[in-house]
């Protein structure tokens, strides 16, 4: 009896809501994408602490490249171990999970590179608009779209309508949100992995940068 509700749980974590997806799935793409949510939160932290912000942007991922080599080697940090395996993806497994360094450096190389309302654009742009497509892409995603991989035209939509309401929220300029929008979302439609997080907020600030 003691096995049943352990049981009943797994059943559920591996019960399929699509065709591909189990709730396992979108419960790690949840956790995965809440990360990139966070980024969202670093500008303000920019905005209160420049200096500070960007040491430790540049210590987590030194940090986090240091225990993920050693989880590679069998070697497991607490919590933090625990966390990268949860979160890794099927093609991560046995591999050096990727994603939080470029999500990380992503975000770093907007705040150095680019004037902070630029570099807001970029982070917003990635932070919302790539994980509510992946995350839409996941619940409602039934359009593939040709040549990109999996990518949907359900979660291009939402990476669309993310982007431009966070733009325009940092802008209020409805056409330069257009085009923005526009943007990321045939970024996003690229098979680019995890760079995808290198590649969106730099493409997307030196696009806003060259707005009139």
């Amino acid at each position: 009896m003691k096995g049943l509700p352990m049981g009943m749980f797994s059943n559920f974590r591996y019960r399929k809501i699509s065709q591909t997806v189990t709730v396992n799935d979108l419960l790690k793409e949840i956790f995965r994408k809440s990360i990139h949510f966070c980024a969202a939160i670093v500008p303000f932290f920019a905005a209160w602490n420049y200096n500070w912000t960007i040491f430790s942007l540049s210590l987590v991922i030194c940090l986090y490249i240091f225990c993920e080599s050693l989880r590679l080697r069998g070697i497991s940090i607490p919590f933090i171990s625990r966390i990268t395996a949860f979160a890794a993806r099927s093609r991560d497994q046995g591999r050096f999970v990727l994603g939080p360094v470029t999500l990380a450096l992503g975000v770093l190389f907007a705040l150095i590179l680019y004037p902070p309302e630029i570099a807001k654009v970029g982070i917003y742009t990635l932070a919302f608009g790539d994980g509510i497509a992946s995350l839409a892409g996941r619940l409602l995603g039934k359009t593939k779209i040709p040549f990109t991989r999996g990518k949907t035209v359900e979660g291009s939509i939402a990476c669309f309508t993310a982007v431009y309401i966070s733009s325009f929220l940092v802008l209020y300029n409805p056409f330069y949100s257009l085009l923005i929008a526009f943007l990321a979302m045939l970024i996003e439609m690229l098979p680019l992995k995890d760079y995808d997080n290198l590649v969106i907020p730099l493409v997307i600030c030196s696009f806003v940068c060259l707005l009139p």
